[in-house]
């Protein structure tokens, strides 16, 4: 797959990572955050710029630590980083 496809589906899934966090919804979170960390492994970070690729490593420390009261919160900011920056490839 192309790397801004897999951005943008990213994006999606952690839109719903932050709505499933926001109703309590932990299953639908913690399904819809797997599928954003197996779309990471997927991309190829050689055909990215340095400043995504740091984002991306941030963001996989701070979802992976799953603080449940900040989950909504850095899933939407992610969600909004990522698909700013898959319209720029």
């Amino acid at each position: 797959m192309n790397n801004k496809i897999l951005l943008e589906s990213m994006a999606l899934d952690l839109k719903r990572v932050a709505l499933g966090s926001h109703s309590h919804s932990t299953k639908m979170a913690e399904r819809f955050l797997q599928e954003v960390f197996k779309r990471n492994a997927m991309l190829d970070t050689t055909a990215l710029s340095s400043p995504l690729v740091k984002v991306l490593e941030v963001m996989k420390k701070r979802l992976q630590a799953g603080k449940s009261s900040r989950l909504a919160d850095d899933a939407l900011m992610y969600s909004t980083l990522l698909i700013s920056f898959s319209k720029k490839l």
